[in-house]
């Protein structure tokens, strides 16, 4: 993380990486107005995320879904609304990106259902207006992020791997955690050995475990919770996994598995009360499923011409 710069955003170095562990965004026509309907489905291997962290996701109009769908209709003169269901498994305020991957979904979901195409640049100009992360929902796979998070540069994972990730019933301020960084001083001492890796890494297949080890900023500005996060990553590695760090800001941790370990006994070995959730990296995260063809966009087609034909859209997000 380097310092603060003049538009109040802060230059990032970091490596993304998409996951199996998913949300489900069904998207159908409405005569007018955007609603938005959330369900929760349990997908932890252990344990279960509080009620208290299924509540902070909201359906009303701030969830980064209606906002998403409302920012392209408005701009693309879109007419009538939209109706989202939402399936949320990825843990809300874990550092893991579902909000943002969810607002991706429903820019996709939004364009497929009007037969609508914009081109890379139009659609990370609408991400990066929402969200830093959500440029890389569009992306996918694994990839090195600079300047706010949206300069992505593809990585090639030299192999898959999994993941067991923890939920403590902490949870970590992205807001406060960039002011407690803002006010160290020795902060931006490694920023410059961050930016010689960002202008070295990709040139071979990179490794998940010697990414791990180049650590988290964000650790080193945990306050008070920095006691709870070494507690949690000790109980982590006496169970078996390898370098675990906190997923972006927090609070979700998560660890490597070792190959040819079982993630059953690893998890069955971990000692907490905290949910678990086992993964895997992926390729790619966006899958659109149709119920009905969506308009196929005609040669020449522009984002702003009119539209056709309509489609009930369904979206399936994978994110990290």
């Amino acid at each position: 993380m380097g310092p603060k710069r003049a538009d109040g955003f802060h230059d990032l170095v970091t490596v993304f990486q998409s996951i199996s562990l998913h949300d489900t965004l069904t998207v159908s026509r409405a005569p007018r107005g955007f609603t938005l309907r959330v369900r929760h489905e349990h997908a932890e291997a252990r344990g279960r995320t509080s009620r208290a962290s299924q509540r902070s996701v909201s359906a009303g109009r701030d969830n980064l879904v209606l906002r998403a769908a409302r920012r392209v209709a408005k701009q693309l003169a879109l007419p009538g609304g939209a109706r989202f269901t939402l399936t949320k498994r990825i843990p809300a305020q874990a550092g893991m990106g579902g909000g943002s991957a969810d607002a991706a979904a429903a820019i996709t979901a939004m364009l497929a259902l009007h037969g609508r195409r914009l081109s890379r640049g139009q659609l990370m100009a609408f991400a990066l207006e929402l969200g830093s992360d959500i440029p890389f929902a569009f992306h996918g796979g694994t990839a090195l992020g600079m300047g706010r998070g949206e300069v992505l540069r593809s990585l090639r994972l030299r192999a898959p791997f999994r993941a067991v990730i923890a939920m403590p019933e902490w949870r970590v301020s992205t807001r406060e955690a960039f002011l407690l960084h803002d006010r160290v001083r020795n902060g931006l001492t490694p920023w410059g050995r961050h930016l010689r890796f960002a202008r070295t890494v990709g040139r071979q297949r990179v490794e998940a475990l010697t990414l791990m080890r180049r650590g988290n900023r964000f650790e080193a500005v945990l306050g008070r919770r920095r006691r709870d996060l070494e507690s949690l990553r000790a109980r982590l590695r006496t169970a078996g996994l390898l370098e675990p760090h906190l997923t972006g800001s927090g609070s979700a941790v998560f660890g490597i598995v070792p190959r040819g370990e079982s993630v059953r006994e690893i998890v069955g070995r971990f000692l907490g009360n905290e949910p678990l959730f086992t993964v895997r990296s992926v390729g790619r995260s966006l899958r659109l499923h149709a119920h009905a063809p969506v308009p196929k966009p005609r040669k020449g087609y522009r984002a702003d011409a009119p539209p056709k034909t309509g489609a009930r859209g369904r979206r399936r997000t994978r994110a990290s």
